[in-house]
C-alpha cells in the first residue's frame, strides 16, 4: 500500500492518503517559530496498516526541513518520538522533559 503525505497548510494538516482516500492526519499549529503537533488521526479503515508510522515520519522530515522547533503535544507523536530518538532534536532541549523525551 502506497501512503502519500502532504501538508494541507489550509487546515493546518499534514494528511495520509491512500489510494486517493483519507487515511489519517495530523493537525498542528504554528506560532512563535514553533510548530505543535496536537492531535493524530487514522480512519477506522486504516487502522494497524502502519499509516500512523509513515504519517509521523513524514510529518517530521517537513518540520525537520522547515527549520521550526516541534512541540510534540500528540500522544503518538511522542511515542513515535521515544521509539526514534533521531528526531528528538526537533524538541527544543528546554521542552523534552515536558515530553518525558531524551536529553
Amino acid at each position: 500500500m502506497q501512503i502519500d503525505v502532504t501538508d494541507n497548510s489550509e487546515v493546518h494538516r499534514y494528511e495520509a492518503h491512500t489510494d486517493g482516500a483519507l487515511a489519517g492526519f495530523i493537525d498542528y499549529r504554528i506560532r512563535d517559530g514553533r510548530i505543535s503537533l496536537i492531535h493524530t488521526q487514522v480512519e477506522d479503515a486504516f487502522e494497524g496498516k502502519g499509516v500512523v508510522s509513515v504519517l509521523v515520519k513524514r510529518a517530521l522530515g517537513t518540520v525537520r526541513d522547515s527549520r521550526l522547533a516541534m512541540l510534540p503535544v500528540c500522544p503518538f507523536v511522542q511515542a513515535y518520538l521515544q521509539r526514534h530518538p533521531e528526531y528528538v532534536d526537533l524538541v527544543p532541549e528546554g521542552e523534552r522533559a515536558r515530553f518525558e523525551l531524551p536529553g
